[in-house]
């Protein structure tokens, strides 16, 4: 069972007209003589020689421990044990470093004692600090931080999370600002603004992005992305605790 099953489900839902939000998904833990313990699963991964090694790296960032590879016929057979909340999310970046040339079959093998926190997701979050329609003249300014999820004219609300912060951390910012108008004119200031085609979210892409301070607005229309709190004075008053 993975993100795929959750959203067809989820797909399901949104087709007879209901809306929800999600958080990000959780593994079931149990307690095994007094100590956590948390489900590991066997991946059994096959992609080119070229390959092996960002799939190797990108396992082991997330707790996998490899228990065998072999190379045959310039491809590479490696076999992981994972815990579950390491895959989660992995197989859209598996599809992204093997570039569709790799395999990737995974299931509940044992459980296995808590390894600690992984962190999945090297980037943060844009958050609007406003709500209103976005303007390109501020999209054209915060593009430049990140890939921005949302384009000009869209309607938006405060707390909703409108691209990626390429410096890892939370930015608030304010994409319904517009060019402030002057009687002077600059050569070249009135340009067409040049604006990088916006990343798309899909309901898989949005179970993957989500932190635990997210959510994913899914309505029958639109996937949207958003934080648990929606004004900063809640998140700090959050984090403060």
């Amino acid at each position: 069972r993975g993100e795929m099953h959750i959203a067809v489900l989820i797909e399901t839902i949104r087709r007879e007209g209901f809306e929800l939000q999600i958080s990000q998904p959780e593994v079931i833990m149990r307690e095994i003589d007094g100590v956590k313990h948390e489900p590991v699963e066997n991946a059994v991964i096959n992609v080119p020689d070229n390959m092996a090694g960002s799939i190797i790296e990108a396992l082991g960032r997330r707790k996998g421990v490899m228990k065998n590879m072999k190379s045959e016929n310039d491809n590479t057979l490696l076999e992981f044990e994972v815990p579950t909340r390491g895959l989660l999310g992995f197989r859209s970046i598996f599809l992204l470093l093997t570039r569709g040339e790799g395999t990737l079959y995974h299931s509940f093998d044992h459980y296995a004692p808590y390894v600690g926190k992984i962190e999945k997701r090297t980037v943060g979050s844009m958050i609007s600090g406003e709500t209103g329609s976005t303007m390109a003249y501020s999209l054209w300014k915060l593009q430049e931080r990140g890939p921005l999820f949302v384009g000009p004219a869209t309607p938006i609300y405060e707390g909703m999370i409108i691209g990626e912060h390429n410096q890892g951390t939370d930015l608030v910012v304010n994409p319904t600002k517009n060019k402030k108008l002057t009687n002077v004119r600059a050569s070249g200031s009135d340009e067409a603004l040049s604006l990088t085609p916006i990343v798309p979210i899909s309901l898989e892409s949005a179970i993957e992005y989500i932190k635990e301070d997210e959510y994913a607005e899914i309505t029958p229309t639109q996937v949207r992305l958003r934080k648990k709190y929606l004004t900063e004075n809640d998140r700090k008053r959050k984090r403060g605790n």
